[in-house]
């Protein structure tokens, strides 16, 4: 999938990510003007895992608005179809030049930059893996990039039981409940299910469908 890169206006930087430092890894040869001003050039060194890359210069980059299951860490077990995430994000974008578009809140709470990331070609490579089934959406900005994209290629894959969405569903429950407010959905008996205050609930008849409207499983309860 191709997307066309925004023209708009001059990056916005915070502190940790000056354009001092721009100017500096430039210099280096670490990182490239895009042609798009909204944008910036890097190369990637290293693929961590399917949502997290490691760029020229050190940078850590996280892919915005969605999130691919973990791969093996320490004691802990890769979960299904993290280990094949992570290779098809190694073959998307290892070694190559890429154009970022980073989030208005640019970076997470581990540090990493926040972007929605394009290869010289125009793929989409946040949108790719998700067609692929590899990784689902997670709403954490209000004003998502590429938000209805990223839903509709989603929607896509579920329809066509791609990737971790060819899986039978764990323990399926007669109903999910929906948070409104952070677009994460429960099972009933979750403690933050519960807490979800009634403003911000929505019931879901079954997995599905709260996937099916952009909504991104709760960490804890996992539904």
């Amino acid at each position: 999938m191709r997307v066309p890169l925004r023209t708009a206006h001059c990056l916005p930087m915070n502190k940790r990510f000056t354009l001092t430092l721009i100017l500096a890894l430039i210099g280096c040869g670490w990182i490239s003007p895009a042609a798009n001003a909204d944008s910036l050039r890097v190369k990637v060194r290293r693929v961590d895992d399917g949502d997290t890359i490691v760029v020229a210069g050190g940078e850590r980059v996280r892919y915005l608005g969605i999130n691919t299951p973990e791969i093996a860490n320490q004691d802990k077990p890769a979960e299904p179809f993290g280990d094949e995430a992570k290779a098809f994000n190694k073959k998307l974008v290892q070694g190559r030049w890429i154009n970022l578009e980073l989030a208005k809140q640019q970076r997470d709470h581990y540090g990493r930059l926040l972007a929605s990331v394009f290869l010289a070609d125009g793929t989409f490579v946040n949108g790719e893996l998700g067609r692929r089934g590899y990784a689902h959406l997670l709403r954490k900005q209000p004003k998502l990039p590429y938000w209805k994209r990223l839903l509709e290629l989603q929607r896509q894959a579920l329809k066509e039981q791609k990737g971790m969405w060819s899986l039978p569903v764990v323990k399926p429950e007669k109903l999910y409940i929906g948070n409104k407010r952070s677009w994460i959905f429960h099972r009933p008996h979750c403690q933050f299910g519960r807490k979800t205050a009634a403003g911000n609930r929505v019931r879901f008849r079954d997995r599905y469908e709260a996937l099916y409207h952009g909504f991104s499983p709760g960490r804890r309860c996992k539904p």
